[in-house]
């Protein structure tokens, strides 16, 4: 594994601590109508290859989908191209599941 994976209060501190972090959902739109990571960008997974220039070399990603699957899918490609990614673990439901107020 070439990438870290960050859990969803590690993610939400360093927010809170200011830290300049790109989050980059690759759900589908759909998914994300129902549901949108507060501060996102949306690339589907299926487009990423074709939109990296979309994306900041100079500071973290943290990529999240649904569950995890996609998101370290694309956390491991983009960490091997050279960007500095890490993978939301559980994605949106464990972002939710986590939330202080949840």
């Amino acid at each position: 594994m070439s990438y870290r994976e960050t859990q969803p209060d590690d993610l939400r501190a360093r927010l809170s601590d200011g830290e300049q972090i790109f989050i980059l959902d690759v759900r589908e739109p759909d998914e994300v109508a129902e549901w949108a990571f507060p501060g996102a960008v949306n690339i589907p997974l299926g487009e990423l290859g074709g939109r990296t220039g979309e994306l900041p070399k100079d500071r973290t990603i943290v990529v999240t989908c649904h569950v995890g699957g996609r998101s370290a899918t694309a956390a491991e490609a983009l960490s091997n191209a050279g960007w500095p990614a890490e993978n939301l673990a559980g994605g949106a439901v464990a972002w939710i599941a986590s939330e202080p107020d949840g």
